[in-house]
């Protein structure tokens, strides 16, 4: 119940209604009073009283319909009807209705100690900024001072370590495309307030981006896109365009780019789009579809590993060929399984050197259903059948993944999924521009000055922002809170700016990948209020990975599209796990050189015209791309006068987001190279970035023995390259490449020191290891090799194994032994045995550890061991 009181004298049974209003000549709040006669008077709101009148909680108020929030001093509430409206710094009140606002109380984020250290560093970063970098500084300083404190904001979120669940929609659409990976990638993004999706090279990230813009226009929502650098924002634009849906952006930012923005918009669609099927229609092809993707992902992985198999066995026939090894047909007979395959061949191992036991005779005939043991009666015919296993076991698995990609195949085929990918495209598209041509009108003249008086009609125009993220608060009105902000290159983020973005959204999309180059910090000797925020050792995305670990939605994108297989399977294996899928298809061209120059001192002041000589013994195919990238801008800056015109050079932070058909890789330094060079060029991110630009071919120009001591990623480049290069590239040595393939199902039978061995691989500095047990010694080198004796050379031949092997997980290169001795080892003839072992490996570089059955303190053996022998390096393909 509301009661009028004017001069003390209550009227509100007497009044039909009442007003209130601030009289700008004369200064005041009136209250006008209506009467059911149709007359009124008013009085000054000094000489009356309305109850209730109460005091609003809070300092931000949102008006209905605008995006932003403004600060205010204090507000009451005049009879549930008025709010007084009071402003910092003036004494006029505004007047209201109260059911066209909220007032809200602010977070006390700006008071946390975590706010004041991001203010110090940006103020800190501003008193050391280079003259060219100034301005920047500075405008984030001023930035951070204009936030906020939105309770709902992903920056409260972020500093509280929080994240809200979100309801996902009910119907999502993919004008753009769509993967199993991508499909996922999208539905995360808005199952909570941040989430995080990481895009490896050429996994299709700027599609994904795409995709979830779409869907947020569906919604009626308003997003930026923003980033580090204006160039992924211009991707997104630049996608937009080509299927004319540029008129949803305002490409704003720095003051520069809104003068260029507000001077050439674009205009909206004049014709109707054509009519398009429902949203329901669409989910149901989504629901259709999504039990294919699968099969896609599938017939990816079958032809990647068909590719290995052939590879690996066309290794194992040279060796076997090389040791006058025949074919041995009669193992087709026994009709053995993959697993039965590698179940005898670690019962052969297993069986005594004399004549064949009762035991055995039963193991052969119930496990493998072998009746006649003539042909493992002898240690050599033993290892005959071992060796003839091997070659079955690769026919086998190459016919049973054969078959099995057949059927994906005709999953897809039968289905014409294709067709179904790209129906459900078509129609995803046609439904968003219908949308957008209904929900999308002009507003009115907009310019540089006038276009934030109005930003609620702003954003219905142009419902998509893009800027960068140091001028992204700048390009909005003040206060503003935008329903999402998708952060690119998040990678390259620092987290100052990030924050500007997180603090003008309501929920937050994070793209970027760890394992392409980072941000590079500001050393600034302030100390974060906890490690995660540190904004010196952490990107944006890493901060929010070390603040959320597994609590925090993320989705890597796994299909790749750009690269030859044989290109980014370097990657795949060395950085992402074997995780990426390769979908571009190996057809037998080449797509790997490698170049090594000649012993010497090449490297003058970051360059090395040797390395550019070099490559004179290399034909060029006639592509339409062609890049040239290294380390150092001296380098780059001699190639553009040495190489020809049609290649485009640039430094390898500089290529990144950029691509070639044909990419040639100069690691510049020579064996004079200090450890900080070494280090700075032999980076993970680096040498990531480098083989990912190539699209078709990839060639590493290189010197001889550089890198070999560090044994890091550029000798994991070259172990890779000479293992898959073409035969008239091949680069052979006294040691044999595993066959990893075999030996995978060959281990599941030798358990023994195995969960210890495990446990020290995982273990960051062996991550480079894989480990295979009972590999047979001569299958670990080449036996003819003149460096062995006729005795080295016999003891080969009977049988001898070791243990486990050690190897360099991508390369597959041996590079260790653990070989364990029971008791038997203390006799003479086994001393021996084990001396001519230990001289064979040793000739070979191989390093060996032998743990006594009776050791203590295992585990630290195998760990100082593994560590040493990395460290020597000593068994690289390429050292030899």
């Amino acid at each position: 119940m509301v009661t009028v009181y004017v001069d003390g004298e209550n009227k509100t049974t007497q009044l039909d209604d009442w007003t209130l209003h601030y009289h700008t000549g004369k200064q005041c709040l009136q209250l006008t009073c209506h009467f059911p006669s149709g007359k009124s008077f008013t009085r000054p709101f000094t000489a009356c009283r309305v109850e209730p009148t109460t005091h609003a909680t809070g300092t931000l108020l949102f008006k209905r319909g605008q995006p932003n929030a403004q600060i205010i001093e204090r507000a009451e509430i005049v009879g549930d009807k008025y709010a007084l409206i009071f402003y910092p710094n003036t004494e006029r009140c505004y007047v209201m209705k109260a059911q066209d606002i909220r007032i809200m109380p602010a977070t006390s984020l700006k008071n946390s100690n975590l706010f004041a250290y991001f203010r110090d560093v940006a103020q800190q970063r501003l008193l050391h900024a280079s003259q060219d970098k100034h301005p920047v500084a500075k405008n984030i300083v001023t930035q951070i001072d204009k936030i906020v404190a939105h309770p709902g904001s992903a920056l409260d979120a972020y500093c509280a370590a929080g994240n809200a669940s979100r309801t996902m929609p009910a119907h999502f659409i993919y004008p753009f495309g769509l993967n199993e990976s991508q499909m996922k990638a999208v539905e995360q993004a808005f199952s909570a307030q941040i989430s995080v999706i990481e895009g490896p090279p050429g996994t299709g990230k700027t599609q994904t981006i795409l995709n979830i813009l779409a869907n947020i226009l569906l919604q009626n929502c308003s997003v930026a896109v923003v980033s580090n650098n204006n160039t992924a924002v211009d991707n997104v634009y630049d996608k937009l365009a080509k299927v004319k849906l540029d008129f949803v952006v305002a490409r704003l930012g720095n003051a520069d780019n809104r003068a260029a923005f507000f001077s050439t918009q674009p205009g909206l669609p004049q014709d109707a789009p054509a009519h398009a099927p429902d949203i329901q229609t669409i989910t149901n092809q989504v629901t259709g579809l999504k039990k294919y993707l699968g099969a896609q992902n599938d017939v990816a992985r079958l032809r990647a590993e068909i590719d290995e198999l052939r590879i690996e066995q066309k290794y194992l026939n040279q060796w076997l060929q090389s040791h006058d090894i025949l074919p041995s047909p009669q193992i087709e007979r026994y009709g053995l399984t993959l697993h039965k395959i590698t179940d005898l061949m670690a019962f052969l191992q297993t069986m005594k050197t004399g004549r064949i036991s009762w035991r055995d005779r039963l193991g052969l005939l119930f496990r493998f259903g072998i009746v006649k043991t003539e042909p493992v009666s002898t240690p050599e015919k033993r290892q005959a059948m071992f060796f003839a296993l091997q070659r079955h076991y690769y026919t086998t698995r190459m016919q049973h993944t054969r078959e099995a990609l057949a059927e994906r195949e005709r999953i897809l085929h039968d289905n014409d999924v294709t067709a179904l990918q790209q129906e459900l495209a078509q129609n995803s598209m046609a439904l968003l521009r219908e949308h957008l041509y209904q929900h999308i009108k002009a507003e009115g003249s907009l310019s540089d000055s006038n276009y934030q008086k109005d930003f609620a009609g702003f954003l219905r125009r142009y419902p998509v922002i893009g800027s960068s993220t140091h001028s992204i608060i700048n390009s909005l009105a003040p206060g503003t809170l935008l329903d999402y902000v998708i952060i690119d290159e998040a990678s390259q983020q620092d987290i100052i700016p990030g924050i500007l973005a997180l603090a003008c959204a309501r929920n937050i999309i994070v793209v970027g990948d760890r394992k392409q180059l980072p941000h590079v910090p500001e050393n600034i000797a302030i100390t974060a209020p906890a490690p995660h925020y540190d904004c010196v050792s952490h990107s944006l995305l890493d901060s929010l990975l070390a603040l959320y670990g597994d609590a925090l939605p993320l989705t890597l994108l796994k299909e790749h599209y750009r690269c030859h297989p044989k290109i980014i399977q370097f990657c795949n294996k060395q950085f992402y796990g074997n995780q990426l899928i390769a979908m571009t298809r190996d057809n037998g061209e080449p797509a790997l050189s490698l170049v090594v120059t000649a012993k010497g001192n090449h490297a003058r002041n970051n360059s090395n015209l040797r390395e550019l000589e070099s490559l004179e013994v290399l034909t060029w195919d006639a592509v339409n791309s062609r890049g040239f990238i290294a380390p150092y801008n001296a380098q780059v800056n001699v190639a553009q006068h040495h190489l020809s015109a049609d290649f485009v050079s640039a430094t390898v932070h500089k290529f990144q987001g950029r691509e070639c058909e044909e990419i040639v890789f100069s690691t510049v330094l020579d064996k004079k190279a200090r450890h900080p060079a070494i280090t700075f060029v032999d980076d993970p991110q680096l040498i990531n970035v480098a083989v990912s630009r190539a699209q078709k071919h990839f060639t590493l120009v290189t010197g001889d023995n550089v890198f070999t001591a560090n044994n890091q990623y550029i000798a994991a480049l070259i172990r890779y390259m000479t293992y898959y290069a073409d035969e008239d590239r091949q680069h052979y040595s006294p040691v044999v490449s595993a066959f990893d393939l075999l030996y995978e199902e060959y281990d599941r039978s030798l358990e023994k020191l195995g969960a210890r061995l495990d446990a020290a691989l995982k273990q960051t500095p062996f991550h480079a290891l894989t480990v295979h047990k009972q590999v047979l010694l001569r299958q670990l080198m080449i036996q003819r090799n003149h460096r062995f004796s006729e005795r080295q050379r016999e003891f080969m031949l009977q049988g001898s194994s070791c243990d486990f092997v050690f190897y360099y997980r991508v390369g597959k290169q041996p590079v260790a032994v653990i070989e364990v001795d029971g008791a038997s080892h203390d006799t003479e003839v086994q001393r021996e045995r084990d001396a001519l072992k230990d001289a064979i490996l040793a000739t070979c570089g191989i390093r060996i550890l032998r743990l006594r059955t009776i050791d203590s303190r295992i585990e630290d053996k195998i760990t100082a061991f593994l560590a040493d022998s990395l460290q020597t390096g000593l068994n690289s393909a390429y050292n030899r």
